[in-house]
């Protein structure tokens, strides 16, 4: 059967996520798939990484396989055709029989988008804190995750059948006009992980979380964070497969810029 290797930008605002659901039509993986039938036939798709509810993407990777082949450009151009205008195919690729976008890949990274300020066209992509956060005491905490650890305690708690050791291999945090952004890197993350770890950096921030709290439950594996980050500042960033390098400066996504008369404004 031949595959395809897509890479796929969406918002994820209007969704249920990126699996397919049967008591919902609103996921980025069913709209795909969808499109896809209508072209090719009978096919089966997969991605790299469950976004959840809300979540964005900006390298989402996918695996589409189908009973015949499809010139790759003008495939990437039907597909998109039959999308809806926030599901975007960047690109499409013959790949190998065997690859398969989840289990080929090595590593996911994501950012995370907060802003310092109320933004009237940046609501569905940060999370807006009115809190006053100290960076330097997050990027303290951050510098405690790379390794290996248990992190039961950043992980919903409906995940009690897997493993809850995950390496993280990338820490950074920085700011751009008026966001804080957080990213991470890891072979996997468990459900809810990311936004945890966000909500945790930001009650570290705000002062009500010590480190040394946040660093006893990173090594005790609990008690539980029970407070997640919104969905709405998440976006998954890239996918890694063997060979591939990751190479983007940590700058914002989608931005919100600092408040205040630009400097060459004419008002």
């Amino acid at each position: 059967m031949p595959v395809y290797r897509l890479t796929i930008e969406y918002e994820g605002t209007r969704y249920s996520g990126w699996q397919m659901q049967a008591n919902t039509p609103k996921t980025i993986q069913g709209h795909l798939e969808r499109a896809a039938a209508e072209v090719l036939g009978e096919v089966s798709l997969g991605g790299a990484g469950r976004t959840d509810a809300g979540v964005h993407a900006i390298d989402q990777v996918a695996h589409l396989r189908c009973r015949r082949p499809f010139q790759p450009g003008r495939l990437q151009h039907e597909l998109n055709d039959r999308l809806p205008s926030d599901i975007h195919v960047l690109r499409v690729e013959k790949a190998d029989e065997s690859f398969h976008a989840r289990h080929d890949a090595v590593s996911r990274i994501y950012l995370y988008q907060i802003s310092r300020r109320r933004s009237a066209f940046g609501k569905p992509f940060v999370w807006w804190i009115r809190d006053s956060l100290h960076l330097g005491k997050m990027e303290e905490a951050l510098s405690l995750l790379p390794g290996r650890h248990d992190f039961a305690a950043f992980a919903d708690k409906r995940i009690a059948s897997e493993s809850t050791l995950v390496d993280i291999e990338r820490t950074e945090i920085g700011e751009d006009e008026d966001l804080i952004l957080i990213r991470l890197g890891a072979s996997h993350f468990l459900w809810r992980m990311v936004r945890k770890l966000v909500g945790a950096m930001a009650e570290i921030g705000r002062g009500s979380l010590s480190i040394d709290e946040f660093g006893e439950r990173l090594r005790k594996g609990r008690p539980r964070f029970e407070a997640s980050a919104p969905a709405a500042g998440l976006f998954l960033e890239a996918v890694l497969y063997p060979g591939d390098e990751f190479r983007r400066p940590l700058q914002s996504i989608v931005p919100v810029w600092s408040s205040g008369r630009k400097r060459g404004s004419n008002g």
